[in-house]
């Protein structure tokens, strides 16, 4: 990763009439990144763009329904000079989702492409920054169920603002909407009746907690048909989530 000041100097140089060549042999960098440089230009610019560290604005909706996804299938690897990789891991089955997480991290992280990486029955979107550690604090090594998941008071305040958001992230992550069904015995014969209920199942207590929470602030009624599940089956309770939430596609 090149600082402001040297990509500064490389875009005055292209801009002076040096050829590519040379200032690669000057700067010591590669042709291909002096090209990318030069074919961006035009576009906005974040020169110092983390929120946290530094004075880079962020888009705090999308960043609510970016953190629902993280806490649900996402992570974060570090590769070479302190880069990190954010993957989230997408069902192949729902192509509208992988659009909107990688929406989402676009809108989070606007100066660098979002790539979309194949697998056997998912896609994984994935994008590359040094900062993503100061976006996601909850980082750290294994699996999220074995290590403590706690929010930061800046980003509960954003989910306090945008919990549908944040919701639809967790749900879109590990829940979904399916139809269940009862039987009951009207004038002496069993009918059977279907209804449509949201599931959320999340093996870490410190997230189901948080979906609890933002569920409460909506005041949206809930239960735990187990410990790992959190379901919303009332009525009035399905027809306000598919408000913002939905069936999957």
């Amino acid at each position: 990763m090149y600082d402001e000041q040297m990509r500064a100097f490389a875009r005055d140089a292209m801009a002076r009439g040096e050829s590519l060549n040379s200032i690669s042999k000057r700067l010591g960098m590669s042709r291909a990144t002096l090209r990318d440089w030069r074919d961006r230009r035009g576009r906005p610019r974040y020169p110092n763009d983390c929120p946290r560290c530094a004075d880079g604005k962020l888009d705090a909706a999308s960043y609510a329904h970016l953190l629902g996804l993280y806490l649900g299938d996402g992570c974060l690897s570090k590769h070479r000079r302190e880069v990190y990789a954010l993957r989230i891991a997408c069902d192949d089955a729902y192509p509208r989702l992988i659009d909107e997480a990688a929406d989402a991290v676009l809108a989070v992280h606007p100066s660098r492409p979002v790539h979309r990486v194949q697998a056997v029955g998912y896609t994984s979107v994935v994008a590359y920054w040094k900062h993503w550690p100061c976006m996601f604090p909850q980082h750290g090594p294994g699996p999220k169920h074995h290590r403590r998941i706690e929010l930061e008071g800046w980003q509960q305040e954003i989910v306090a603002e945008y919990p549908e958001l944040f919701l639809r992230g967790l749900f879109n992550s590990d829940g979904c909407r399916v139809a269940n069904w009862t039987t009951r015995t009207v004038a002496g014969h069993l009918k059977r009746y279907e209804y449509p209920r949201y599931m959320f199942s999340n093996e870490s207590t410190d997230i189901m907690h948080l979906c609890q929470w933002s569920l409460d602030l909506l005041n949206i009624p809930w239960r735990m048909p187990r410990p790992n599940a959190r379901s919303v089956a009332r009525r009035e309770a399905v027809t306000q989530l598919d408000t913002f939430i939905g069936p999957k596609s």
